[in-house]
């Protein structure tokens, strides 16, 4: 009872639409392209933008290094908005990720682990009209990805498939406040490969996230159930 009422639960109903694209250069780089288009109340509210590029190096058939950059836009979506003042703001990420691959009978297994160094944009008084500090936040984040064909033994050309994955986000550093726990992100897919250029998923995403301050002596969580619609292009 002392635990739930030092917490403050946020619900909000989220959609997520989203872009990944893959530009290859040669057997070993290509650039990665993504943008995600988040909403909230399925797709009628704003609650996030995100552009995201990167160079990729795949060491071999199960390692692959990418380093990028990110800009975020976030709206003051939610009863309780993750900007303080009520507004939104921009982000900008620097980023490296290694992943890992591998293959256990007919079920494909990915690790991510990624750092972002988060330049986060703030206003210093409720006067200024745009962000004036930008510190920087360090952030780690794990991905585990499980995927199977759902008929076959591979996931080839033609051939629906099932996924699961799940994603904890780790604050750590000078500027973190409370979220040191920052998220976590939960999504069953199913899927459709139609060849090697592209494929299809969708599923449902549970992301559960917790503000870097208190409101009223109290821990803000948001629960934020819904849906994830992914397009994947290979060129």
């Amino acid at each position: 009872m002392f635990a739930q009422n030092t917490r403050w639960n946020d619900a909000n109903q989220i959609g997520w639409y989203n872009y990944f694209g893959t530009f290859k250069l040669n057997d070993q780089f290509s650039i990665h392209s993504e943008y995600q288009w988040r909403r909230t109340e399925y797709i009628t509210e704003q609650q996030q933008g995100l552009l995201r590029i990167g160079l990729n190096y795949q060491l071999n058939a199960k390692v692959q290094f990418r380093l990028g950059y990110a800009w975020i836009e976030t709206a003051p979506y939610g009863e309780i908005p993750i900007n303080s003042m009520g507004r939104d703001f921009t982000e900008h990420r620097i980023f490296q990720a290694v992943t890992l691959s591998d293959k256990i009978s007919i079920v494909e297994l990915s690790h991510r682990f990624m750092l972002e160094q988060r330049f986060v944009g703030r206003y210093s008084t409720p006067n200024v009209v745009s962000e004036d500090d930008f510190p920087m936040l360090n952030r780690f984040r794990y991905m585990f990805r499980m995927q199977m064909p759902l008929k076959g033994n591979t996931i080839g050309n033609h051939t629906p498939y099932a996924a699961v994955y799940d994603e904890i986000f780790i604050g750590f550093g000078p500027n973190v406040n409370e979220n040191v726990f920052d998220q976590n992100r939960i999504g069953l897919l199913l899927g459709y490969k139609f060849n090697s250029n592209l494929r299809l998923e969708a599923g449902y995403l549970n992301q559960t996230l917790q503000l870097g301050r208190e409101v009223n002596q109290q821990n803000v969580f948001q629960n934020n159930n819904g849906f994830i619609l992914n397009t994947i292009l290979n060129f």
